[in-house]
């Protein structure tokens, strides 16, 4: 039987290893362990990757600074923070839903002008183009773009009529309203770049409203095939016509030339006669009397009686024929009275 001494404090050695070096192996390895795992944790949170659009924030005692270069980059470890923000472009509906195209009547019912109301839908398409300013400057910088677009996007359309909205004046919208949210972000300084902002689509808010638009529309590209069948049978028309005018003219100065002509012959016809009346006056006007005659009575024959009894007759037509002699009997006191009264 083994004895022990109390008094010096001493256990005799039995074979068996001790509790308290069996602890000691156990604490090493603990240490070990949390070491390794403090390691690992600081390897992990020293470095971090930037991949293609995509920047990074670093932060150093609540001081923020941008990275912008792709690849791995160290950090100090509970120290440096670094958020990442994505680059690419992203885009947001206005008066509708991406999932259902359903339309949201608060965002897309406006009033025209001309007091109409109208449903359109927007596109918005931005990108981060200052993450620092993204991070630190609002909370949801995102839903502040979107209260800014809303708002110009009812200022521009209030100041259109529903027709120009609907039709011929989307293009010019856009460019107004991508216009002054680009003014009012550049106020604000959110971070966030306006890439662009479409007209998705615009109708009337009611099924009845839309047909009776739908009419109009209808009506109005009759007009326009109207206006354009006219405007094409004028183009056909319009040469024909102008030709046809040209010939009229042409016309007209070549018979004005034969009236100036003939005007100018009569002139010279009734100078050459005037001089020779002015010659002998009495015989040429005896002269244009007969003439005359022969032209207003063609079949008279006319007897020149002279005062002295003798019986002249004018030869003014053929004396062949047996009738010449009768006719001239029989019609000499006619004929005298008219010779009578031309003298």
């Amino acid at each position: 039987m083994r004895q022990f001494n109390f008094s010096s404090g001493k256990v005799p050695f039995s074979g068996k290893p001790t509790m308290p070096k069996l602890g000691k192996h156990v604490k090493r390895i603990v240490i070990g362990a949390a070491a390794a795992v403090v390691v690992v944790v600081l390897a992990s949170d020293a470095t971090y990757q930037i991949q293609e659009q995509e920047q990074a924030v670093l932060t150093t005692f609540g001081v923020p600074k941008a990275v912008s270069e792709t690849g791995l980059h160290f950090k100090i470890p509970f120290i440096q923070q670094v958020q990442k923000v994505n680059t690419t472009i992203q885009a947001f509906p206005i008066g509708y839903t991406l999932d259902d195209n359903a339309t949201v009547e608060n965002e897309g019912i406006m009033i025209t002008a001309d007091y109409n109301f109208i449903d359109v839908d927007f596109f918005v398409e931005y990108r981060i183009a200052e993450p620092v300013k993204y991070l630190y400057t609002s909370d949801q910088p995102e839903e502040i773009l979107k209260s800014i677009a809303q708002s110009c996007i009812r200022t521009v359309i209030a100041s259109y009529n529903v027709d120009d909205v609907l039709t011929t004046g989307k293009s010019e919208i856009q460019s107004k309203i991508r216009e002054m949210i680009l003014k009012q972000t550049e106020e604000q300084d959110l971070g966030i770049q306006l890439v662009n902002i479409t007209i998705q689509d615009s109708e009337p808010p009611t099924q009845e409203v839309m047909k009776a638009f739908k009419a109009v529309e209808t009506a109005k590209q009759g007009k326009e095939t109207a206006l354009n069948n006219a405007n094409k049978y004028r183009n056909e028309k319009l040469p024909e016509a102008e030709a046809e005018a040209d010939q009229i003219i042409q016309d007209a100065e070549a018979q004005k030339q034969v009236r100036i002509n003939e005007a100018e012959a009569e002139v010279a016809r009734f100078n050459a006669m005037y001089e020779e009346y002015s010659k002998n006056p009495e015989i040429t006007k005896k002269r244009m009397f007969y003439e005359t005659m022969e032209n207003v009575l063609p079949g008279m024959k006319l007897v020149i009686d002279s005062g002295d009894g003798v019986q002249k007759i004018l030869p003014l037509d053929s004396f062949d024929g047996a009738g010449t002699g009768s006719n001239t009997s029989g019609d000499a006191g006619s004929d005298t009275a008219a010779s009578r009264s031309a003298q």
